[in-house]
């Protein structure tokens, strides 16, 4: 799961209360199939830092809650909003997110560099989702890279 720091960084989703966000506002359809489909309580989380100068993966965390609907879609005062959204019909989902570990940082660059993770998604060419699956032999082969 990416983040840009300013928004929710590692260390905001550590500082949390219940150490859990709301992952609010995504608004492609992809990713939020993966979180409604895919994604379960429990499961592992990748939390990756993007748009930012040293991008990469900066700690790990934990799926807390099934998908629901993400109330930003419904405030015309956020930057979310999505008008054709109906609360009968909500378009827009997310799930809660727990910090598990702070990690050192496991950086683009490297990982780029690294020929086992090349499987990535995150590092496909033209990939630009905010949520992308990982199996589970690349979710091992991360955590080796990070020394855990």
């Amino acid at each position: 799961m990416k983040s840009e720091p300013s928004e929710c960084s590692i260390d905001d989703l550590e500082n949390a209360p219940g150490q859990t966000v709301a992952w609010v506002g995504v608004r492609n359809y992809q990713a939020r199939n993966f979180m409604r489909d895919q994604m379960r309580v429990g499961d592992g989380v990748l939390f990756y830092h993007s748009s930012c100068p040293a991008p990469g993966i900066a700690g790990l965390a934990t799926v807390a809650s099934g998908a629901y609907p993400d109330a930003t879609q419904f405030d015309p005062r956020s930057p979310y909003f999505d008008a054709k959204s109906k609360a009968d019909a909500p378009r827009w989902l997310h799930v809660d997110v727990k910090f598990a570990k702070k990690t050192r940082l496991l950086g683009l660059p490297a990982m780029r560099a690294d020929p086992a993770l090349q499987s990535l998604r995150v590092l496909q060419a033209g990939n630009r989702l905010s949520i992308t699956p990982v199996t589970a032999a690349e979710w091992q082969l991360v955590l080796e890279r990070l020394s855990l």
